[in-house]
């Protein structure tokens, strides 16, 4: 256990650092695998934040693998809606 393990990644669904290596070295799996086993990156942000480490774990796991070999992209929400019309009051 290293002192990076209690670290919060993934922030929306409280994924750290550790699970993610964990599973990552366990089952050897690819970006996709590796959000649905953990979750990270399926939050409210859509992995707006943790995409980038999430994308360095299966880089230091997996070797000789690109970026364009790591599928994940950023989901938009579903519909987008302006400042001034959630702060309406009625």
């Amino acid at each position: 256990m290293t002192k990076h393990d209690d670290l919060v990644i993934c922030r929306c669904e409280e994924v750290t650092y550790g699970q993610l290596l964990s599973t990552a070295h366990e089952h050897k799996c690819t970006a996709r695998e590796l959000k649905l086993r953990t979750r990270a990156g399926m939050g409210f942000c859509g992995g707006r934040t943790c995409r980038m480490a999430v994308d360095n774990i299966i880089e230091s796991v997996i070797p000789n693998i690109t970026q364009a070999d790591i599928p994940l992209k950023y989901q938009p929400p579903i519909r987008p809606v302006t400042f001034g019309s959630v702060g309406e009051i009625k």
